[in-house]
């Protein structure tokens, strides 16, 4: 009679070598695992990473233009005339815009702290309206308005409310700001596209001109233009901001940087994933070493099964489902893992932790696909052994 085996005995005999060397088995899943959890982390992180970066497009838009002082022929900086907000303002295709200009004076948690130790933060005065151009929010208290931009008043960004300790509003708590003192009104939730904001103490443009004699002369100036005539707008707000001298302008579109963020994390996208991939093959040979080693070692039992029946088929098929084993165990392994550092990045950072599907998938295929590789060569080579040469390592 035919000799035959059923895939019902298959699986208990092709994971005999498993069970009886479960340490050098655990190593082989081991080295496909890493393989697959670096792929499947690295695109699990990069798609969080790139939701991350899409939702703070969408939240501030793509037709946010920002103009600023830039450079003189000789180097030094430039300096826009007072008319450049209400010019750029009055520029068709333009929604709203607010100017913003950096005070020489710095803003502190009490009057006895040392002049030199400013935290980094800086004072600007601003336009009532910045608010409502950057579609920003605040986390407490009221912004700037026509009235509060007549007195000691100051709005802080959300880093320097950090620094000098200011949680919320209640009681009216007060900075030191130029040798005067000033009364916390506000303070802003972070500006994704205006980080520079986030560092400041906001005042009215009035009460800089009265306390610190500021001249009317804007650093920097938001604007929010139609988004169809993005390109447009962005076009003419130089001459605007300033006609005798428009190459002294620099006008930038801050969504510009986030995706230009983007294909950098693109690239370096790839270059993971060819580690990953590095890894991956690693682990395969790995499970083809092992294998080769197995056959030598069992080449009694191969001999055995041989001279009950068994057929070359049988013993090749017995060899190349342990490899699919080893490496489908591995791959199961390693989507896992990179699920669960996916997960952690993204909640460290902050971001909708998501890994596709399409990862996971060609993760797992990936493995099982090396596994079948790495055993295809041991199990030829044990199928093609005769009986009677294997019996004699008996």
């Amino acid at each position: 009679m035919r000799s035959r085996l059923r895939v019902a005995d298959l699986l208990p005999v092709s994971t005999v070598g498993l069970r009886s060397r479960p340490g050098r088995a655990a190593l082989s899943i081991l080295g496909v695992a890493i393989g697959i959890a670096a792929m499947v982390a690295v695109l699990g992180v990069t798609r969080s990473s790139q939701a991350d970066v899409l939702a703070q497009i969408d939240r501030v838009g793509t037709n946010l233009l920002t103009v600023a002082n830039g450079k003189t022929i000789s180097g030094d900086e430039s300096e826009l005339p007072a008319a450049a907000g209400t010019a750029v303002a009055r520029t068709e295709g333009v929604l709203s815009s607010a100017a913003t200009a950096t005070l020489p004076i710095r803003v502190y948690r009490s009057d006895r702290i040392p002049g030199g130790r400013t935290g980094g933060l800086s004072v600007r005065a601003t336009d009532p309206r910045l608010l409502a151009t950057l579609d920003g929010t605040l986390l407490h208290g009221r912004f700037l308005d026509a009235a509060l931009a007549r007195y000691p008043a100051v709005v802080l960004g959300n880093y320097a409310a950090t620094v000098l300790g200011i949680r919320d509003v209640t009681g009216h708590p007060q900075v030191y700001l130029g040798n005067r003192w000033y009364t916390v009104v506000g303070v802003l939730a972070p500006v994704d596209l205006a980080p520079e904001l986030d560092a400041s103490a906001l005042i009215g443009v009035p009460i800089a001109a009265a306390d610190f004699g500021y001249q009317g002369n804007p650093t920097r100036i938001f604007v929010r233009a139609q988004t169809a005539r993005t390109d447009e707008v962005a076009g003419l707000l130089a001459r605007a901001a300033n006609p005798e001298h428009p190459e002294e302008v620099a006008v930038s579109r801050p969504s510009e940087a986030l995706t230009a963020r983007l294909a950098v994390t693109g690239g370096t996208t790839a270059l993971l994933l060819g580690l990953g991939a590095v890894a991956l093959l690693v682990g395969g040979i790995g499970i083809a070493n092992v294998l080769v080693i197995s056959v030598l070692e069992r080449r009694g039992e191969i001999g055995l099964r041989r001279a009950l029946g068994a057929t070359r088929s049988h013993v090749g098929a017995q060899f190349l489902v342990e490899s699919l084993l080893l490496g489908g165990i591995g791959g199961a392994a390693g989507v896992l893992l990179g699920i669960l550092i996916t997960y952690g990045m993204a909640t460290a950072r902050g971001w909708q932790s998501l890994v596709p599907t399409y990862a996971a998938g060609a993760g797992l295929a990936a493995a099982v696909l090396i596994g079948g590789c790495a055993g295809l060569y041991p199990a030829l080579r044990a199928a093609q052994l005769s009986p009677t040469e294997a019996l004699r390592t008996l």
